[in-house]
């Protein structure tokens, strides 16, 4: 028997790694438990990968994200394929959409990485050739055969037998041609994202979207672009980026960009990006006037939250998750209308988790696009996403606002290349940014700036989930009995309160909404059958207009169950309504732990 002490989801298996059991700890040793543990993982998804292709020999991509324990995790999962006969192609520290890409040409794939979590973690994500990873429905089985495994009597009997009998000769092989395949991976990447951000796989016109965005070389050089990155030591040390923004003449900046140079904490949000924003305005003081956008991926570099150069306030601000993701909404959806001009049939729509700020119902509503709604979690809103096309929809882009970053079609997997250049298009192509405004009947000018963009969104104020008041450690492992006690508790503040939320903030009534997986459920009566998923209360004003909600849910990556409020309105009111609701959900939540 093996202890696994994993958290276990669709999105990762993750755990701490680091021998000392310290989540801050840099060291590359995992020690023999975790060494197990990795191989029992993958002699797991070996099994199931032989299963769903009905291949004798199918062919597995594996890579890492600059975690220090990545390369002893990564020796252990190849030693264990090779022992099954299964073929591997390794491409060693990689970002998460570039082995995502790659993997589309092969059967599937295993990345080694925590995504955001502190650096003594580590885990893994497994993903067929569809560009992402298994969904919950897929992960289960997985997840119930790993745990039966580690309850074995002769578990680590059993795992320790699989990778002595990998041949050394296999593995010597597999490193040797991994810098092959890194290249491989590298123009597959590269391929693919220029096919995801203009939205066509014929490259001529691939071509022809980005002459638009092109700066000229020998342009005027207030027409100039620049991009500051602060990698953090993450995946993208070894990606495409600096080539990439460098074949569309933007300059590029980058700092901490040597592989695992892991400068500080590695989630992409409040404080972290403070890095970036002092290196943009450092930039701009030194005369690079181009400098006028940054971002800061998180590890595996699937993400990448936003900095920029505000030339009212003359300094650089970083924005919001929720803000970010509202940006490449707009800029989707006013391509996608571009793109489909006259077409009769099309029909837009935009797929959210639960706790995206309303500011997207907004936006959506503004080109007509039609806004789903999922759980938490990658997977969720690629899943709806495709149910929604196949109800005739065009889904041009799903995410989740809460954590920042955007999942652009054809990709499966969010990345800050289509991120950056969602926010290029609102400012190099034309019409894009204009028709926005007359929609909104907001004066627009031809030297808009990106400060004047952000000026024109729907005014919402959102908790975010990094925020220490937005995480709760709770002790009621049980969610679903956990919110039928909130519901209880909330139900009689509700009646107590009314008078005062009615008076206060306009509050007149509110609908609990549900998040299972993919299906939501409005009007709920009955908490509980949230389950682990998501719940949320949605308040509405006296016309009937949703004007705040409370969302909550454990994760199911971290050991932290999570509250989240948005309310309409940017003002000093509107921040005070968000923290008094916040400070009576935590309340009710903690009494219903109690």
């Amino acid at each position: 028997m093996i202890e696994h002490n994993m958290i276990l989801s669709a999105s990762g298996w993750r755990k701490v790694f680091a021998q000392s059991r310290n989540e801050q700890d840099n060291t590359s040793e995992i020690g023999a438990e975790n060494t197990m543990l990795a191989v029992i993982a993958a002699d797991v998804f070996a099994d199931y990968v032989r299963e769903k292709t009905d291949e004798e020999t199918p062919v597995i991509v594996c890579g890492t994200d600059t975690r220090p324990t990545g390369a002893a995790i990564a020796s252990a999962v190849l030693r264990t394929l090779l022992a099954k006969k299964i073929i591997v192609r390794y491409v060693g520290i990689a970002a998460a959409p570039e082995i995502m890409a790659y993997a589309r040409k092969f059967d599937a794939f295993i990345y080694i990485s925590a995504s955001h979590n502190p650096i003594g973690h580590n885990g893994i994500k497994f993903g067929l050739n569809d560009g992402g990873v298994l969904d919950a429905d897929e992960c289960a089985p997985l997840i119930e055969t790993f745990k039966r495994k580690c309850n074995l009597p002769n578990a680590t009997h059993d795992a320790e037998t699989l990778l002595s009998s990998c041949p050394q000769h296999d593995v010597d092989w597999v490193y040797k041609e991994s810098d092959g395949c890194k290249k491989e991976a590298l123009s597959a990447y590269n391929s693919f994202i220029r096919e995801v951000i203009a939205g066509t796989s014929s490259a001529h016109e691939q071509e022809l979207l980005f002459e638009k965005m092109r700066p000229s070389k020998n342009g005027n050089a207030s027409k100039q672009l620049g991009i500051v990155c602060d990698m953090n030591g993450s995946a993208r040390t070894c990606s495409i980026d600096k080539d990439f923004f460098a074949a569309q003449n933007i300059n590029f900046y980058a700092m901490h960009d040597e592989p695992g140079q892991i400068a500080h904490e590695i989630i992409p949000e409040g404080k972290n990006l403070d890095w970036c924003a002092h290196e943009l305005e450092r930039l701009q003081k030194a005369g690079h006037a181009d400098a006028v956008l940054g971002y800061m991926p998180d590890c595996d570099g699937d993400r990448g939250n936003i900095v920029y150069w505000d030339e009212k306030q003359k300094r650089a601000n970083v924005l919001g998750a929720q803000e970010v993701f509202a940006l490449s909404v707009l800029a989707e959806l006013s391509y996608a209308n571009m793109l489909h001009a006259g077409n009769p049939s099309y029909k837009g729509a935009v797929v959210v988790n639960g706790p995206t700020s309303m500011r997207i119902d907004e936006i959506a509503a503004s080109f007509g696009a039609h806004v789903v709604r999922t759980e938490v979690g990658e997977a969720n809103v690629v899943n709806a996403s495709k149910a929604a096309r196949a109800q005739g929809y065009t889904v041009r882009i799903c995410g989740e606002g809460s954590n920042g970053g955007n999942i652009t079609y054809p990709s499966a997997v969010r990345d800050p290349m289509s991120t950056i250049f969602a926010i290029i298009k609102l400012l190099k192509i034309d019409g894009l940014y204009k028709s926005w405004c007359e929609k909104l009947h907001w004066q627009y000018k031809d030297d808009f700036t990106l400060t004047d963009i952000l000026d024109s969104l729907p005014r919402w104020t959102t908790t975010g989930v990094a925020e220490p008041e937005a995480m709760l450690h709770i002790t009621t492992s049980a969610h679903a009995a956990l919110k039928q006690k909130f519901q209880a508790i909330f139900e009689k503040a509700w009646r107590a309160k009314r008078n005062e939320l009615e008076k206060k903030y306009g509050i007149v009534s509110y609908e609990a909404v549900l998040t299972n997986g993919t299906t939501q459920t409005r009007g709920a009566t009955d908490f509980s059958k949230s389950g682990s998923g998501g719940l949320k209360l949605i308040f509405f004003d006296n016309s009937k207009t949703p004007c705040a909600f409370m969302w909550m849910r454990g994760s199911k990556t971290e050991p932290v169950f999570r509250i989240v409020c948005d309310v309409r309105g940017k003002d000093k009111h509107a921040h005070e309504e968000e923290k008094a609701l916040l400070d009576w959900g935590r309340k009710m939540i903690n009494q219903a732990d109690a």
